[in-house]
């Protein structure tokens, strides 16, 4: 059976296919010091038969090894056939690229009818995936785009494929991309699109980093690379798939660099534990998190189940980290509150009340690209405008 699409699945159920396997597992970790794996179409790895198993002879050989079990393990957890999709169903010591929070993502900033339940889901590392299956938040590699698919410019910039180059007439590749080209198809001269892209591309990114999990980001996303709308360029070898160093995007490289240094400087956006309720209610000082209406005021259950998520900002408590680092002590860090907005309309947002903190300052602006700390100060139930499209982090200093 060609569960990969490729012609060339594995049979692992063999003794000898499986043999192979562990043996350069091994090898590339001893000889080449390897420090981990992904797993191309990892769901035709579990099959027994026909159906999917994460009980098979593959898995259980991989906890038992001494060596293979202390590396990190990463699954793409689906592959092309029936079954195969397996997002949050791999074992408890692998990661898995999370397909849900691409798609969920992509949705939100492109404008689609998603629900907020599902943004905020993703946002706080998919507990409904990982955390019944006793993994922490690590174990969602969370991904925007992959060498599969459009790149991070071509996915504000295309709403179709564009694979004529390949020599399929245009058959090959995702027909679903979830991608929106912002009011042009293809490269555009006018000033409003090419800013609204601009600022589109730091909105996905701001999400990706600021998400709970592990960010992962495509190679050449940060220089604004593209493919020229082509999202199976696996066979182009030439200026389609190659890094344009001459034309790199260095706004958008100074932006990633910033938010990058950013959340290694903050523990509130690098959790190793999960949150404790969605929603959440009571005293903020008592809550690790709390989900916030434009009003100041606290979701209701109607707001997760029939909102479309256009708009709401997100409370983040740095004294509820819950956990120590290697010394043993306690870890805290100042207390943030993230606004996403992807309406088309710039909206007031009231800031939380005094339990949350005193003063609060802008550290983040999608809109303009600002990343550092502003000097002017915002205090408890002031209002602040947050533009179109972006999204703004502010901080209250412990």
């Amino acid at each position: 059976m060609d569960y990969t699409g490729t012609g060339n699945t594995i049979n692992a159920r063999l003794p000898n296919a499986l043999a192979l396997i562990m043996d350069s597992l091994r090898y590339w970790i001893t000889e080449m010091h390897v420090d981990g794996f992904r797993f191309d179409l990892a769901s035709a790895l579990a099959r027994v038969l026909h159906d999917t198993d994460t009980l098979s002879s593959f898995f259980n050989i991989i906890h038992q090894d001494p060596v293979i079990s202390q590396v990190k393990l990463i699954a793409e957890p689906w592959d092309i056939n029936e079954d195969g999709y397996m997002v949050g169903k791999f074992p408890g010591s692998w990661a898995e690229w999370n397909g849900m929070y691409r798609d969920c993502i992509r949705n939100y900033w492109r404008g689609s009818e998603s629900m907020l339940k599902d943004f905020a889901l993703r946002f706080t590392g998919s507990p409904d995936l990982y955390k019944g299956g006793y993994r922490r938040p690590t174990a969602s590699i969370n991904l925007i785009t992959a060498h599969d698919g459009f790149t991070l410019n071509d996915l504000v910039s295309y709403n179709e494929k564009h694979n004529e180059a390949n020599g399929e007439d245009n058959n090959d590749g995702a027909n679903d991309n979830n991608s929106w080209n912002c009011g042009a198809e293809g490269p555009s001269d006018q000033e409003e699109i090419i800013m609204l892209r601009n600022k589109q591309k730091r909105n996905l990114l701001a999400t990706l980093f600021l998400s709970q999990g592990v960010p992962m980001l495509l190679a050449g996303d940060e220089l604004g690379r593209t493919q020229k709308g082509n999202n199976n360029a696996y066979c182009q070898d030439n200026e389609i798939s190659w890094l344009d160093w001459q034309s790199a995007d260095h706004g958008l490289l100074e932006f990633t660099k910033g938010i990058i240094r950013f959340i290694k400087e903050h523990p509130s956006f690098r959790r190793r534990r999960w949150f404790q309720g969605l929603p959440v209610t009571g005293v903020a000082d008592q809550n690790d998190i709390m989900w916030l209406m434009p009003d100041g005021n606290q979701m209701s259950e109607e707001n997760w189940e029939h909102d479309f998520a256009k708009s709401l900002g997100i409370y983040l408590n740095g004294k509820g980290i819950r956990c120590v680092n290697y010394d043993g002590e306690r870890i805290y860090d100042d207390s943030f509150y993230i606004i996403f907005n992807a309406h088309e309309d710039a909206l007031e947002y009231t800031l939380p009340p005094e339990d949350c903190g005193q003063a609060w300052h802008k550290v983040i602006d999608t809109s303009d690209g600002f990343i550092g700390d502003d000097e002017q100060e915002f205090h408890p139930g002031e209002t602040i405008e947050v533009q179109a499209r972006s999204v703004m982090v502010l901080r209250c200093r412990i």
